[in-house]
């Protein structure tokens, strides 16, 4: 094409250059973001009037005050999930359940483990979110008493009635026998959204569903932590994607403008 091998190699100069100024950049995105799912926002801001358990999240959320009224609602319109499908689930567990919601609808800190979903009513899902011991155990401790029928709560219900119950067959049990350690409950309840650590809250290397909003979101520095350095941070398809389309375009201008 007429190109020397000195401007060859400038080319390449410059192409190794965007590609590590896009891989910082994509590391950046996914430290304030909202996934692609069903009531979340589109980008994460202050919401003043979030309530109850998620009121942690209202200076920089991905969900609506009504997201977060609805969260703790024993069967709310947001999945028609119920908690209590085997009877009233108590409320020192109930507890954890609704912090769980509150997690994955507000926190704009998930980015760095956002994965494709390939169901009907998102398009984005949570992976192997780090998730600090004590509030792994914590959940385990108070909910090992409670009682339900599946180990994952994701899939397999039967919902000829509109809301979520036991499958024919599936006999209902205290959580200690269906989760016999607290591994099992954070990591296979949600089919793997969280991952049992052995880091400790406060350590910036896990993610806390419980924190004191007046100290600081912690989970900030947990996500820059992982985006920058952990294996599963990778950035997700679509920053990626808005990333590289104005980087080809310049690459492209430049190579066409070489040759001309």
């Amino acid at each position: 094409f007429g190109l020397s091998v000195r401007e060859m190699a400038a080319q390449w100069a410059v192409l190794a250059l965007l590609a590590a100024c896009m891989a910082s950049a994509a590391k950046e995105s996914v430290l304030n973001m909202c996934m692609d799912a069903k009531h979340h926002k589109t980008e994460p801001g202050p919401e003043e009037a979030l309530h109850g358990q998620c009121v942690l999240w209202k200076d920089n959320a991905c969900c609506t005050a009504n997201t977060s009224t609805e969260a703790h609602q024993d069967q709310s319109y947001l999945y028609n999930f119920n908690w209590n499908h085997c009877g009233v689930m108590p409320e020192k567990c109930k507890q954890h359940f609704i912090q769980d919601t509150c997690l994955y609808e507000c926190s704009p800190n998930l980015g760095p483990w956002i994965d494709q979903a390939d169901t009907s009513w998102r398009r984005e899902r949570i992976l192997n979110v780090p998730l600090c011991k004590e509030d792994c155990e914590l959940w385990w401790e108070d909910c090992q008493d409670a009682i339900t029928c599946k180990e994952n709560w994701h899939k397999g219900w039967n919902w000829t009635s509109g809301t979520n119950r036991c499958p024919r067959g599936f006999m209902c049990q205290p959580f200690k026998y269906v989760f016999p350690r607290p591994a099992d409950l954070c990591e296979k309840i949600w089919s793997n959204s969280y991952k049992y650590t052995m880091e400790h809250r406060g350590s910036g290397r896990c993610i806390q569903m419980w924190f004191d909003p007046a100290n600081g979101n912690p989970n900030v520095a947990v996500a820059k932590y992982y985006a920058q350095n952990g294996r599963d941070a990778s950035p997700t398809p679509r920053a990626v994607l808005l990333l590289l389309l104005p980087a080809a375009l310049l690459l492209w201008r430049g190579w066409y403008d070489g040759i001309a």
